[in-house]
């Protein structure tokens, strides 16, 4: 259905998939300098890569789709809350994972990356904070074994 406010001929799908595509050329080019080694030993960079290109091959296929099947949701206008707030997210847990560590970096993330819908409720969002983290803490840090601050203004390394 076509907005008369916002006139746009570009599917929605169109416009997805060319994101990800380039989502996925940024991470082929942030990755670039990563090892990817080989089967046997596999390098930091071959998760990464191997992502990045599924990713933009999903693009791809995604962006093909409304040329296909000649039809698909017009893109209609959007707020930029969302991805304000999400962005905005990002790089606080960016900022502040080294200074005040996971336990606050974390949680604070999580919170700030929810105010970009309206219809989130303080209590859910406090409980999957904290059930994030913990889950997060136990994967990263105990099983993996990842080198990740969880609190250091707190507990001395």
């Amino acid at each position: 259905m076509q907005d008369s406010r916002h006139p746009s001929r570009i599917p929605q799908d169109l416009g997805a998939g060319l994101f990800l595509v380039g989502v996925a050329l940024l991470a082929l080019w942030q990755g670039a300098p990563l090892e990817a080694g080989t089967l046997r030993a596999i390098g930091p960079g071959m998760l990464p890569k191997a992502l990045a290109v599924l990713t933009g091959l999903c693009g791809i296929g995604i962006a093909i789709l409304p040329f296909v099947t000649h039809r698909g949701e017009a893109l209609g206008a959007w707020s930029l809350r969302g991805s304000l707030f999400v962005l905005a997210a990002a790089l606080a847990f960016a900022f502040s994972i080294r200074p005040l560590g996971f336990a606050v970096a974390g949680p604070f993330a999580i919170v700030l990356a929810s105010l970009a819908s309206l219809e989130t409720r303080k209590v859910e969002i406090a409980v999957f904070a904290l059930v994030m983290t913990a889950f997060c803490l136990v994967l990263f840090r105990v099983l993996l074994g990842l080198p990740i601050p969880v609190a250091p203004w707190l507990l001395e390394y």
